[in-house]
């Protein structure tokens, strides 16, 4: 492709592209497709010639885009609403125009030293100690599994060596996302050593509960290694009680690892300070700028106050030669740090995100959306139709019709049958209930009440 056909083909791009996120509520937000719709529309075998770039950007149009739930839509409420933001979408595209891979310093000195500025900012606002160390991750999913694999490490270092270990206990809220498990589980926990610790009624792990399992684990002389606490679960965005879990963890010597993927962010606000009392003596957290900060998809944070035990977990015997680079105390290579060699620029659309709205434009954003969600809660306890399920801790909020799980089921495909909305559901106490979850960065109060409206018609 010429320059100067890439730059005619790009120019149509970014129009399309500024057209999109200036009527995206014009889409329906949910697809109105049926499965393998798109695999009958395309040809079973791919073109032997290549094909012009306009007929490319129309198919793209006329075949892609039905097919499309939009999750950057305004009124996108389901799982955890997410933004990609404007300037977050032009770092994404200069950072796949340069195409780096900064596996070692030499291979991205940019990359890799952006990388370690803006996490450094980052950790700055969240009032992390500076001894933690930062890398990005695609989702938070390969970020606990990396903190597991580190706690492993410091619990258990002959595992690295012989493949073996003792049976090896980790604890979590029955709330915890199950990628937690999953990284257990990769890492050969096993799943009979993992224990979820019953909750409270507001969805926060019980720390007596925590210690009473820890205790009957030694005694069957079984080695208690790690325990998740989450702050923002998925279903509630519940918080456990972090400073008791920390406790209990220093007087039994266990990791303690925060998922903090989708409420993190809001630690930036003052009145939420209480919620995160004990996050700077974790011993690693994850949390996603792509969830609540507004940056496109994937970008995931772990900070861990034990780089060594992490870069140690994944020590190789002899280094092969293809990676061995002269050592500098200022030369960063961040894949002594991860399973994954090769590594995306990741952090210039995030640089581009924290530099253009700054902190204290990020805090506004989310304070809205804290405001919106009490607004809607407000609107929901004011209806005799509706209650509340849970708390309202950050921007997600959990109803249900006073019905039976059939009727809220219903409304939940009805609410979503009319493409002016998409919310999703989870199960809490036994009872079926709807999520509306707020993070879009064009969300205003009108959509809220476009889709309270939407909820209370459906009925």
């Amino acid at each position: 492709m010429s320059p100067e056909e890439f730059r005619a083909a790009a120019h149509e791009v970014v129009d399309w592209m500024a057209d999109y996120l200036r009527d995206i509520r014009d889409y329906p937000v949910l697809a109105n497709v049926e499965p393998g719709a798109l695999i009958d529309a395309l040809p079973a075998q791919g073109p032997e010639h290549g094909e012009p770039m306009s007929s490319i950007l129309d198919d793209f149009k006329k075949l892609i885009v039905p097919g499309v739930t939009h999750w950057n839509h305004p009124r996108f409420f389901a799982y955890f609403s997410i933004t990609a933001s404007g300037p977050g979408i032009l770092g994404e595209m200069l950072a796949s125009t340069m195409n780096v891979q900064h596996m070692l310093w030499k291979a991205g000195p940019a990359a890799t030293e952006l990388e370690q500025t803006t996490l450094n900012w980052l950790r700055q606002w969240l009032r992390l100690p500076e001894e933690y160390f930062g890398i990005i991750h695609d989702t938070a999913s390969t970020a606990s599994m990396h903190a597991i694999l580190a706690a492993r490490e410091l619990a258990s270092p002959e595992t690295r060596l012989s493949g073996e270990h003792p049976p090896l206990i980790l604890y979590e809220s029955e709330h915890a996302h199950s990628s937690i498990d999953k990284g257990a589980l990769a890492l050969g926990i096993g799943r009979d050593n993992l224990r979820h610790i019953a909750a409270d009624s507001e969805f926060r792990m019980i720390p007596a509960k925590l210690e009473s399992a820890i205790e009957a684990d030694i005694a069957a002389g079984k080695k208690p290694f790690c325990v998740v606490a989450t702050l923002g679960t998925t279903s509630v965005t519940s918080a456990d009680p972090l400073l008791q879990i920390l406790a209990i963890a220093r007087r039994h010597n266990l990791w303690v690892h925060v998922d903090a993927a989708y409420g993190g962010p809001a630690a930036l606000l003052e009145e939420n300070r209480a919620l995160f009392a004990g996050i700077d003596q974790a011993d690693s957290l994850v949390l996603n700028p792509h969830k609540w900060l507004f940056t496109p998809v994937d970008l995931s944070i772990l900070y861990t106050r034990r780089p060594e035990i992490m870069r140690r977990s994944l020590a190789l015997e002899q280094i092969p030669a293809y990676l061995q680079v002269a050592q500098h105390d200022r030369a960063m290579n961040y894949s002594d740090y991860s399973v994954n060699l090769g590594r995306r620029f990741r952090s210039l659309k995030l640089w581009f995100v924290l530099r253009y709205y700054g902190r204290k434009g990020i805090v506004r954003v989310l304070r809205e959306h804290m405001r919106l969600a009490k607004l809607l809660a407000s609107w929901i306890e004011a209806d005799s139709r509706f209650e509340l399920s849970a708390p309202v801790p950050f921007s997600l909020v959990c109803f249900r019709f006073k019905g039976s799980d059939d009727d809220n089921r219903a409304l939940y495909d009805r609410i979503n049958a009319s493409g002016k909305a998409f919310v999703s559901s989870t199960i809490l106490h036994g009872k079926y209930v709807l999520r509306l979850a707020i993070g879009n960065i064009a969300t205003t109060e009108e959509d809220i009440r476009l889709t309270w409206d939407l909820i209370r018609a459906s009925v």
